[in-house]
């Protein structure tokens, strides 16, 4: 099994979960980061420090947004590696918790 990010971290992007995780396994886009599933042990560190509470084990993903296992997966190769952690956008705080936020995606 492998962690997942979904939706909430769209334009929120906060990255305290990359400074826990032993194996690099995230890889961080304009607004957004993924889990490699191939990379990820399911160590289990990185779901608690995800402020916007954006990181789920697989079988738990919310309904209706189990389309992000595949998403995260997709874009693990296009994205580069993230092993430290960076400020939040400056706007981070307000786009916690907005739905659909899927159409803001930069890819």
């Amino acid at each position: 099994m492998t962690y997942v990010v979904v939706e909430n971290c769209i334009k929120c992007k906060y990255t305290d979960c990359v400074d826990v995780c032993p194996v690099d396994c995230f890889h961080e886009g304009p607004n957004f980061l993924v889990i490699d599933p191939e990379e990820c042990i399911d160590c289990t560190l990185c779901e608690p420090e995800c402020p916007a509470e954006a990181i789920f084990a697989e079988d738990d993903v919310p309904a209706g947004q189990e389309h992000f296992i595949e998403l995260n997966a997709e874009l693990t190769p296009l994205w580069p590696v993230i092993n430290v952690s960076k400020d939040p956008p400056p706007d981070a705080e307000e786009w916690d918790g907005v739905e659909d936020k899927l159409q803001y995606l930069e890819r």
